[in-house]
């Protein structure tokens, strides 16, 4: 049993380390700082998840700054506790700062049982939980706090954000502001969103990516083929916002059964390593049944871990929309019919197709190829929607075709 006085000392050197950061690195407010104001109240926790390493304890802290707020890391080693001896933590938070409105609980999935003692302070505190994986979504949670937890998803920066990060405040209207725009949108396509790699470079995305493969898959989930695991992880990485089958990728790493392949790709998943694309389909079976596109969170992780990807940047430039649209909540699909015509992005809203996208890496309209306009088209009719719009790397227009309109955006300005 951890004596109180070294919970006290594990709590106080965690805050003063995360104080430190904010008076040595530029931290900046992130896009989605309102929203989680104003979800922050008594009853229900707010669950903060996303990558390992991606900012979410500086945001939790930061939400607290505005109140009286106790802050626990539970990645300390000191606080290897069982959920029966929470309560001693409570008494060291009251201990060091008196009584609290907002409790700030760093990685607490670690603590077998956590789910009843948050339930319990909930009637009276306002509590914020981060974490990195999918235990956070768990049955246990959903007994527990049925109602009463809302989450958030925070990713690496969005392009918004890494402007925000070089202090630079785009004019979208002066032409040397959007050369600058369009600069900086170059190293955020090699680099990604990570924060850190920023501070320390590219080692930081390797020794990021084997964390989550070792702590957050491996040893989580007990993982029997370790080696298969790691494959799979580079083999998918290296095919961002390409199809794959379960199948194929079965017999690829000569594995017995598919459901070793489906079980690890879920976990890959749960460790916001990957996202995976269904087809769309209104029929729920064919939906299940047809191959999957798969998009890794950060292209500064593909970059880094896959194999000549850097040399195809139109994958890259759809794989950088496809995480954009997954930040903004949207509901997305890719769509292709028995013809092998495609689209990228079909995004849905409610019961009804909102929005087709193409993604391309063009500048001018003779680069962009015809088969992108014919798949805009036939997928406009069989799904009824006359939103379409391409996005380029450097092109801007609206054209008609069969009677259709449409919007061609830059990638910069619609990121924007």
């Amino acid at each position: 049993m951890a004596h109180i006085e070294e919970i006290k000392t594990a709590i106080v050197e965690r805050e003063e380390e995360i104080k430190q950061k904010f008076e040595m690195e530029r931290i900046i407010e992130r896009d989605k700082t309102d929203k989680a104001k104003k979800l922050l109240s008594t009853d229900v926790a707010l669950i903060i998840t996303g990558a390992r390493r991606c900012g979410k304890s500086i945001f939790a802290f930061m939400l607290g700054r505005d109140e009286k707020f106790g802050y626990v890391n539970f990645e300390d080693e000191r606080l290897s506790i069982e959920g029966r001896e929470l309560n001693r933590v409570l008494e060291a938070i009251y201990a060091l700062k008196g009584d609290v409105n907002l409790l700030i609980f760093d990685e607490i999935q670690n603590v077998e049982g956590w789910e009843k003692f948050v339930s319990r302070l909930l009637p009276t505190k306002k509590v914020i939980i981060t974490g990195s994986n999918a235990r956070l979504l768990s049955k246990e949670l959903a007994t527990f706090l049925t109602g009463r937890h809302v989450d958030i998803t925070l990713f690496p920066f969005s392009f918004r954000e890494f402007l925000r990060f070089n202090e630079f405040e785009p004019n979208i209207y002066l032409t040397k502001d959007i050369a600058r725009i369009k600069e900086y949108l170059r190293d955020y396509l090699e680099n990604g969103g990570f924060p850190l790699v920023y501070k320390i470079g590219r080692v930081f995305l390797m020794e990021n990516y084997k964390d989550i493969i070792e702590r957050d898959i491996i040893q989580r989930y007990k993982i029997r083929y370790p080696r298969v695991l790691k494959n799979l992880a580079k083999y998918m990485i290296t095919n961002s916002s390409r199809e794959i089958s379960f199948n194929k990728l079965k017999n690829i790493l000569k594995v017995k059964s598919v459901h070793t392949i489906i079980n690890y790709s879920s976990y890959l998943e749960n460790a916001y390593l990957l996202i995976f694309l269904e087809r769309f389909s209104f029929k729920l079976k064919e939906q299940v049944k047809a191959p999957k596109k798969v998009y890794c969170i950060d292209t500064g992780l593909i970059n880094s871990i896959g194999f000549k990807f850097s040399e195809n940047l139109g994958r890259l430039v759809e794989n950088l929309v496809a995480v954009e649209l997954k930040r903004r909540e949207k509901e997305i699909f890719y769509w292709k019919d028995h013809q092998q015509r495609e689209v990228d992005f079909v995004v849905k809203e409610g019961l009804r197709v909102k929005e087709l996208i193409q993604v391309t890496y063009a500048s001018e309209m003779n680069e962009i190829e015809r088969r992108e306009i014919k798949g805009l088209l036939k997928a406009s009719k069989e799904l009824k929607c006359k939103n379409l719009k391409v996005i380029t790397w450097d092109y801007e227009s609206e054209e008609e075709f069969k009677n259709q309109k449409i919007k061609f955006v830059p990638l910069w300005r619609w990121l924007l």
